[in-house]
């Protein structure tokens, strides 16, 4: 099961950079930074990048308290045993997740068009399961029609999980299921659709063209939400729709392995087709959010 293939991954890095920590004490200098900087930045990228959230959100700050505690008391704790090594190969990877640690923050796309929505969801702690600046964060959107920044969206319980279980087959057991979803802006809906059923996770067979979706039009740009819940879609084509206006709920129809809601948003550009447009960066509220952040929505 790929989920937890992904969390085995990510608590085994994390597991590797706190190892490498206490072997950054025991090593004699110079030695004793490469491969302390190993460890640092391996920390970080898995803090950043690490699919915490496929057992429990908080498990990102409670690693990263544990790292940077145990470090010190590594150091503190300092007893040269340990033999010098090869140097080359330390620096190498500290490179590589160096890179990929600043690309978490910048992507590659440079200086994205931004767009400002409201955020389409209501009270509760929401989480950024796929997003960010374009590779390496959003790798999965970027070959979707040019949908690199979209993001997909899920809610967190209580315990910081976005499902009853670490993977389930009920969709109800989904925190987000059944959601409603609120519009994001003002605008006139062009494609709305409610007739395809929800997937049972993970199976993703009926596709990326069999989404239940509104798709919202503005002066200047298009607004598309998708993985509808299936027979909840509230709006029509034509209809004028505003900020706040409940359209449907979320589900998992369509291209979706499990329950959550997408967005994306492209500019209008003169006899382009929507999703062949200019894709823009979402500003919720006034912030930005990259993969794996948390999005706290109180009702308004």
């Amino acid at each position: 099961m790929f989920t937890y293939l992904l969390l085995a991954l990510t608590i085994g890095l994390a597991a590797l950079s706190i190892y490498l920590s206490f072997r950054a004490s025991r090593k004699p200098f110079p030695d004793a930074v490469f491969t302390g900087m190993l460890a640092f930045s391996l920390g970080l990228f898995i803090y950043l990048y690490g699919t915490w959230v496929f057992l429990s959100f908080y498990l990102k700050y409670a690693f990263g308290v544990l790292f940077l505690l145990l470090t010190l008391y590594f150091i503190l704790r300092r007893k040269v045993s340990g033999k010098a090594g090869r140097r080359w190969y330390k620096g190498l990877l500290t490179g590589m997740l160096t890179i990929l640690i600043v690309l978490y923050f910048t992507g590659t796309t440079g200086i994205p068009r931004t767009v400002e929505l409201d955020f389409p969801l209501r009270k509760g702690r929401y989480f950024v399961l796929q997003g960010g600046k374009g590779l390496p964060t959003n790798f999965f959107h970027f070959s979707l029609r040019g949908a690199i920044y979209a993001m997909d969206i899920v809610k967190l319980n209580s315990y910081g999980g976005r499902a009853s279980k670490i993977f389930s087959r009920r969709l109800e057991d989904y925190v987000i299921y059944g959601d409603t979803v609120y519009s994001p802006c003002n605008g006139r809906v062009i494609r709305a659709y409610d007739g395809n059923p929800d997937n049972i996770p993970p199976s993703m067979e009926r596709g990326p063209r069999n989404t239940n979706m509104v798709l919202i039009e503005t002066d200047g740009f298009y607004v598309f939400l998708g993985h509808l819940r299936q027979r909840t879609v509230m709006v029509k084509d034509g209809d004028t729709v505003t900020k706040g206006q409940p359209l449907g709920e979320v589900g998992n129809s369509g291209f979706s392995a499990e329950p959550h809601l997408h967005i994306q948003v492209h500019a209008k550009e003169k006899d382009k087709v929507w999703y062949l447009s200019t894709p823009l960066y979402i500003h919720f509220n006034g912030k930005g959010y990259l993969l794996n952040e948390m999005i706290k929505k109180k009702d308004t």
